[in-house]
């Protein structure tokens, strides 16, 4: 079982975060971030980097394993929600 980070579209303050697909376009830049061997279109997102709806609110969910196989994007990711002032949380998945 593994924690993966989930990052919020509202910020520490109650905001929504706009524009109103920046979900879509995080995950759409990190999208040729794949296990080895995989292959997707060049319309798919990266199974380490989903865009959720999650209880009405959009959010990115972002698979720790993202970390081991390109360390820098883990950290543009990260990075991304703490300038942004997101929120973030960690969900337990199998």
């Amino acid at each position: 079982m593994s924690t993966m980070l989930v990052i919020h579209g509202t910020t520490n303050a109650d905001q929504r975060f706009r524009p109103s697909d920046w979900a879509e376009r995080l995950a759409g830049v990190l999208s040729q971030y794949r296990p080895a061997g995989s292959v997707g279109g060049p319309f798919t997102y990266s199974p380490y980097v989903v865009p959720r709806l999650i209880d009405g609110v959009r959010c990115v969910v972002v698979d720790p394993r993202l970390r081991d196989l390109e360390p820098l994007a883990w950290k543009f990711v990260c990075g991304f929600a703490k300038d942004n002032d997101l929120r973030t949380s960690g969900v337990a998945m199998d």
